[in-house]
């Protein structure tokens, strides 16, 4: 019989196989819908640097598919993405920070910055999860004031996402100089085919593995073992965690649901009605978790920058856990607490410290 780690390691090896033996078919499936978006734009976008057109933008695409480890598909977008601005930067989001990890004329600097999560520009790029355009003016100032305006006084923020969560913001803009640009439509692109690209990649290659030949600020998916000792850029994507990563903590009676939000299993011996009572309760917590997020992003980051965020969103956090226990708290599944445990896994990203001490425990 195997034991729970070996089935794990057994089903992680035959999806990888899986993986491998179709990584060309899903490269190329990802490079024909890329060049179905393309083509459109081919009018608009003459202007590129090796005047192709459409076709430019193509080979930076298939330059961010060929290759496959987390570090240097970031490397390659940032690469390829200076192309069509005049600088880019990425910057990480991790505990409620934007922090710097590499840029592309803008210098090493930006590896000691983090973006004001309140400045207009980057509160609607994360609470939108699209693209967002704008005068540099709503753009975080002290960024502006250290680097430099652009030329033209604009800019983009695009957020990347993994597995329907922001987790990284890349900045671009035309640069300093005069002769700068900046072709939002090619970095929206870039972005998109990347994360789609990461995904597909951590499938191939667990982020436990690949950690182990990546170091500290220059793996910006390292897993958590280094936190830490530098929490600025270990592990930023923690919450993406390969689909067959069990979460440490199993609540009594039912396991935790996965990041990916799969009902959690009963526990043996748990009959089918109060196991289908567990998982109803633990949906319904994460619904109104999940509102708290989307209706609370400014106070959300600076909560998790200040460690705080429970007297940030105290009024929130109370009306919803009494609403919560009004509908499970005289059921089978009052023994999981399951809103408090949903407060910790998905609005302080598994860091229960992030709630501040007058968090109830």
């Amino acid at each position: 019989m195997f034991g729970k780690g070996g089935i794990e390691q057994t089903v992680e090896k035959v999806v990888s196989k899986v993986l491998d033996s179709h990584v060309d078919e899903l490269r190329q499936e990802l490079v024909r819908r890329v060049l179905e978006e393309v083509k459109p734009q081919q009018g608009k976008t003459a202007e590129t640097p090796s005047g192709a057109g459409g076709e430019a933008l193509l080979q930076s695409v298939k330059a961010i598919h060929a290759v496959a480890t987390q570090r240097d598909i970031l490397r390659a977008l940032l690469d390829n993405a200076a192309a069509y601005c005049g600088r880019a930067a990425l910057f990480v989001i991790k505990g409620g920070a934007a922090m710097g990890w590499q840029a592309r004329g803008i210098g090493d600097a930006i590896k000691d910055f983090s973006l004001d999560p309140s400045s207009e520009l980057v509160v609607e790029a994360l609470t939108s999860h699209s693209a967002v355009a704008g005068s540099s003016s709503k753009m975080d100032q002290d960024f502006v004031s250290e680097f430099g305006a652009p030329v033209d006084a604009q800019c983009l923020i695009v957020p990347l996402m993994l597995k329907e969560k922001v987790a990284a913001l890349i900045y671009a803009d035309a640069g300093t100089e005069k002769t700068g640009r900046l072709d939002a439509q090619s970095i929206e692109l870039l972005v998109l085919t990347t994360g789609t690209w990461l995904e597909v990649a951590s499938q191939r290659k667990p982020a436990g593995r690949e950690a182990a030949h990546e170091s500290g600020a220059e793996a910006p998916m390292a897993r958590a073992a280094a936190a830490t000792a530098a929490p600025s850029f270990s592990d930023p994507f923690a919450s993406h965690a390969p689909a067959f990563t069990q979460p440490a903590a199993v609540p009594a009676g039912v396991e935790e649901p996965t990041h990916g939000g799969v009902p959690a299993a009963a526990a043996p011996g748990m009959s089918p009605e109060d196991a289908d009572v567990h998982r109803k309760a633990q949906r319904f917590a994460r619904l109104l978790v999940d509102e708290i997020k989307l209706y609370n992003q400014a106070k959300l980051l600076e909560g998790r920058q200040n460690k705080d965020l429970y007297d940030r969103l105290k009024e929130d956090i109370d009306k919803s856990r009494s609403t919560y226990q009004k509908r499970y708290g005289s059921t089978v599944a009052a023994s999981g607490d399951y809103f408090s445990q949903e407060l910790i896994r998905s609005l302080a990203e598994d860091d229960v410290s992030l709630l501040g001490s007058n968090f109830p425990r």
